[in-house]
């Protein structure tokens, strides 16, 4: 599976579950949240950059960690742990094509401190009356991409990210109902373990 693969496609129009938020929220109020979000476990869907739709099971550590497992007949497995990106292709054997983390936008949510009132970092900051969509970017790094996220409020939600990539592509990933503050080994995000597991070398 290449990495445009789990960075894809157009930005769609979602209606959004869980409770609207009465205003935009601020860049604060977002920091506040995703730094304060340890783990959470949940459903995803992801729209392909063909169209095709994929469903999963997601898993996030902060910082630098979170885990994709695609269900049948897909079954391809990304992880990112160790400031890396691996992603484990179900029709081969072979180990796992690895990307470095910080060259992703999803590096942006998984830092150790979000600071989305750093300077160049946020491109946009608007509100479509459901959520609040922050645009992001590394400042130091444009080129890498940039990451779209919605969150709605009362309480603070991420709901949807859309990733585009260096290459172009982009990647819609909706969220559905997060279980947050759950117990999540670490073994679920270890590379090398899960490369000895699927017979890679």
């Amino acid at each position: 599976m290449k990495l445009k693969h789990l960075f894809l496609a157009p930005v769609l129009a979602f209606t959004l579950a869980g409770p609207a938020a009465a205003e935009k929220l601020s860049l604060g109020t977002i920091s506040k949240y995703l730094n304060s979000l340890v783990t959470a476990e949940g459903a995803f869907t992801q729209i392909n950059d063909d169209g095709t739709i994929s469903t999963g099971r997601i898993y996030i550590k902060r910082p630098g960690k979170i885990r994709f497992e695609y269900d049948p007949p897909e079954e391809t497995l990304v992880l990112a742990s160790a400031n890396a990106v691996a992603i484990f292709d179900p029709k081969t054997n072979q180990g796992p094509e690895t990307y470095a983390l910080n060259r992703t936008p999803l590096s942006i949510i998984l830092a150790r401190n979000v600071d989305l009132g750093k300077a160049g970092m946020v491109t946009g900051h608007n509100y479509d009356g459901t959520a609040t969509i922050i645009t992001a970017q590394d400042p130091e790094h444009p080129e890498y991409g940039n990451i779209q996220l919605k969150f709605t409020g009362n309480p603070v939600e991420l709901r949807q990210w859309v990733i585009n990539d260096d290459a172009g592509s982009s990647t819609t990933v909706v969220l559905g109902d997060m279980q947050e503050g759950v117990s999540i080994p670490n073994r679920l995000f270890d590379i090398a373990r899960n490369t000895r597991q699927r017979g890679g070398r």
